[in-house]
């Protein structure tokens, strides 16, 4: 995994140094994050997230996209009474962090003040559980959102993605939103 990772982002590197890009945009802002990381159930955590896009065309550019989000999440686990088995299944909330480095293309289109744009990225994502433990593992992104341009060089970002990772060995489908501010240039 994670050969496939340095591969691919060395491909979206040696790609970006080709095309140096003179246009682009830095986003920072607030993220909202749904996750399943627990069979129990899903949780809400916050956070931020940033970004930065160098465009290599002007539809195209390549972004590298950066995450953290901060929260607590129900998980299993089990308890051993002493002197009185067997043991039993419990649910404990552990806090938890997470943090995802992701790269890849993004498509956009300036269309008045409005710019919709879609994206695919990919990358690792980092989970730290509190008393569970911690993971690294494979992550993607897809999704898309609209900038919308304040004044000349300033916008305000409406984005939502579908974030896939595998932490401690099972499949988590999550849900982040964002909105912050991004300034062109």
């Amino acid at each position: 995994n994670v050969l496939i990772v340095a591969f691919i982002m060395s491909a979206f590197v040696g790609s970006a140094v080709a095309q140096v890009p003179t246009s682009g945009n830095v986003f920072f802002g607030y993220s909202y994050y749904n996750t399943d990381l627990s069979s129990i159930d899903r949780a809400n955590t916050n956070g931020w997230e940033a970004s930065l896009e160098g465009k290599v065309l002007p539809f195209l550019g390549i972004v590298a996209d950066f995450d953290g989000h901060y929260g607590s999440q129900n998980l299993p686990g089990v308890a051993c009474p002493v002197n009185q088995p067997p043991c039993i299944p419990v649910t404990f909330k552990a806090d938890v962090s997470e943090h995802n480095f992701l790269i890849g293309p993004r498509a956009s289109a300036s269309v008045g003040r409005f710019r919709p744009f879609a994206e695919a990225m990919f990358g690792i994502g980092h989970v730290n559980a509190i008393a569970a433990g911690s993971d690294t593992s494979f992550a993607t992104a897809l999704g898309g959102g609209l900038d919308y341009r304040l004044i000349r060089l300033v916008a305000w970002r409406f984005q939502g993605d579908y974030v896939e990772t595998r932490f401690f060995g099972a499949h988590q489908n999550n849900v982040r939103l964002s909105t912050g501010i991004v300034v062109h240039f």
